[in-house]
């Protein structure tokens, strides 16, 4: 292996490591609040609620993220309409349209966790809370929501893994995130096996990372109960 290249080249796994995080930081914010009621919709016994939500979460969960990107960043063009609107400023641009179905499609996975953790909320303490004189939308403020996200953080951990895993595909479209830097390194130098490695190893130090925080985070979490 020749670590010289990974010396001179720092700065382009550093640029690479930056785009990643906050990609991904900002597409899991967004579409964690997304997903809050949109698996509250999923849940609900209303038709007109559920319906919307389901069909949202069947689409981004039955095609492939790299699909979703494509549909959104070549697609997009060929509506004149959307050409000719203010919001082509923002979908001509690559980091938009990445965010975008990063966004799009974690929502549609965190959703279905959370209505997941919703089921399996003990009925008594429900109950108990109407007992109390809580209505339903403080019942489910400040009993079924909170105790709700706990039972789902294993869950989403993983989800945020495999969206941390999955932005690798944003290099596809011209984004210098962790998987292209190694690809504009590899082309400068004809070595994959150096410059893909180190984006392997940046990568899971980020998962090592958040694997422990969210360790912590349960651990916070089950002694506060």
């Amino acid at each position: 292996m020749d670590f010289s290249i990974l010396a001179s080249e720092w700065p382009v796994y550093w640029q690479g490591f930056y785009t990643t995080v906050w990609l991904v930081g900002v597409s899991l914010i967004i579409g964690l609040l997304v997903a809050v009621p949109l698996g509250i919709c999923r849940n609900s016994r209303h038709w007109l609620l559920k319906a919307p939500a389901w069909a949202y979460i069947y689409f981004f969960r039955g095609t492939p993220l790299l699909i979703q990107l494509f549909l959104i960043y070549y697609g997009a063009g060929q509506w004149a309409w959307l050409r000719e609107s203010m919001a082509w400023e923002l979908f001509s641009q690559a980091w938009f349209c990445a965010i975008l179905a990063f966004t799009l499609n974690t929502s549609a996975y965190t959703a279905e966790i959370i209505r997941g953790a919703l089921n399996a909320m003990p009925k008594g303490q429900i109950e108990a809370a109407y007992a109390y004189g809580m209505s339903r939308l403080t019942t489910l403020r400040r009993i079924i929501l909170p105790n709700s996200f706990r039972r789902a953080l294993p869950a989403y951990s993983n989800e945020v893994i495999f969206m941390l895993h999955g932005s690798a595909v944003a290099g596809v479209i011209t984004i210098v995130d962790l998987t292209g830097a190694a690809r504009i390194v590899n082309s400068r130098y004809y070595s994959p096996f150096e410059a893909f490695l180190a984006a392997g190893l940046l990568y899971m130090c980020l998962t090592f990372i958040l694997v422990w925080g969210f360790r912590r985070l349960e651990n916070r979490w089950s002694q506060a109960l």
